[in-house]
């Protein structure tokens, strides 16, 4: 019996889920945790990687290069060169007989050691223009990487706020059950006593079953907020998150729209990175036009072989020997492709500029709608304020009144509500305002 009894409670030790540990985290620390995880920013900087190595990769054309080769080769037997010299042919009895002279022995194994040194001399810029492609291009994916940890950062703090504001929306709406509980507690006493009705009674039900509905709405939407939250910086989906930063009225400070839009223009990383496509596009014409130039080089090389094919008659040793050239190489027809390659390079370029002015507009439209909604949500902080001031005072004036028989149960059932929706307002802006000074702040490239 004892040994059921533990395999029983052992059972249920391993059955029933881990409570999640809640995890507290200001907005410091959740943008730190979201850069670290992010794997699209990882992704940003290895694309920004590969464009630095594919920069020196090019560049490296324009510099000597040294090419080292070894060549080992067995021949197959033949016969030796030779040649026969007569007798008497140089003088009398010179060779006395017929003799066989070997011009060159036969040597079977072949050993080659070869270095060859290579420099660029003149390529029609061709070379530098690639370099200068290369490094542009860079440039652009070192600011391509920095536009997307600006937008990572922006969504690190609209995930945070989210749910901020939705643990806010969730205590509101357990204050109103408990308000509404303790109203109905109220007005039940009130009607077994003969001092309400029964249509007051079931009204207050139906106002405490509306704020229990409103609850569960918000605590499903704390659920949502933190599973997306998590999603955006790295952590697992199920971590319970508790908000240690609060929200405040205070309002940052920004100068005014001519100024917002020229900062903007001068330090976004979409602008800056736009401007490096177009200098590498810019190159990428001046390389394509290099086909029309010659191109010079300068080639050394330095062999180490046994035999040596520079050396007569041949012998089965070591030795060295060396050359140095200019080579001049000068497409004379290439059926067009320099041509349309200088077209393909131009439409590049074009489409670049292009793609720039629409950047400029957009960013014009973005940095103006954030300046306007950013001021718009500050001076909403004011009002909601207000109401929530009105909303507390009404409220406390009908409950005064309600307990003199000066008013009704609906009006004090409206009081409360109205003070519930200027609360749940309040929050609702003051989320907004932090939200719209982090889209300005990222409209203008501001970073932190």
């Amino acid at each position: 019996m004892k040994t059921l009894t533990q395999f029983i409670l052992g059972t249920l030790l391993f059955t029933v889920p881990a409570v999640a540990q809640e995890k507290s985290l200001t907005l410091e620390e959740a943008i730190s945790i979201g850069m670290e995880n992010s794997k699209a920013l990882h992704s940003s900087l290895m694309r920004s990687d590969f464009a630095d190595a594919r920069a020196g990769e090019v560049s490296a054309s324009l510099y000597p290069s040294l090419k080292a080769q070894l060549n080992y080769q067995n021949l197959s037997n033949i016969p030796a060169a030779a040649v026969v010299l007569p007798a008497n042919v140089f003088a009398p009895g010179f060779p006395p007989k017929p003799e066989t002279v070997t011009l060159s022995e036969v040597i079977l194994n072949n050993y080659t050691a070869k270095a060859t040194l290579q420099q660029p001399l003149f390529t029609g810029w061709k070379l530098q223009s690639a370099a200068d492609n290369a490094e542009y291009s860079a440039n652009a994916a070192h600011s391509d990487f920095e536009k997307d940890k600006q937008q990572l950062l922006y969504d690190i703090k609209a995930a945070y706020w989210n749910v901020y504001r939705a643990k806010e929306m969730k205590r509101l709406a357990d204050e109103n059950v408990t308000q509404m509980t303790q109203h109905l507690n109220d007005i039940q006493n009130m009607f077994d006593q003969g001092l309400a009705t029964t249509n007051e009674v079931l009204k207050t039900k139906v106002q405490l079953a509306n704020a229990r509905v409103m609850q569960s709405d918000a605590e499903n939407n704390v659920k949502i907020t933190m599973i997306s939250f998590n999603s955006t910086i790295g952590l697992p989906l199920s971590t319970e998150i508790a908000i240690a930063s609060s929200l405040t009225p205070q309002s940052k400070e920004f100068p005014e729209i001519q100024q917002l839009l020229a900062t903007a223009l001068s330090q976004r990383a979409d602008v800056q990175g736009m401007d490096w496509k177009i200098r590498a596009a810019e190159s990428g014409i001046t390389a394509a036009r290099s086909g029309w130039m010659p191109q010079l080089f300068l080639v050394g090389d330095y062999y180490y072989s046994r035999p040596n094919q520079r050396i007569f008659p041949a012998q089965d040793v070591f030795k060295d020997s060396w050359d140095v050239g200019v080579s001049l190489q000068l497409d004379i027809w290439n059926n067009l492709t320099t041509v349309h390659q200088t077209d393909e390079a131009k439409a590049q370029y074009e489409q670049t500029m292009d793609a720039s002015a629409m950047l400029k507009d957009a960013i014009t439209l973005d940095v103006t709608q954030s300046y306007l909604n950013f001021h718009q949500a500050k001076e909403r902080i004011q009002l909601e304020q207000l109401s929530v001031d009105q909303a507390t005072e009404n409220l406390r004036v009908t409950r005064e009144k309600f307990k003199a028989e000066l008013t009704t149960n609906s009006e004090l059932l409206d009081a409360e509500v109205a003070l519930l929706q200027a609360k749940l307002q309040l929050v609702q802006s003051l989320v907004d305002h932090e939200l719209a000074e982090a889209r300005l702040e990222k409209a203008i490239g501001e970073t932190p």
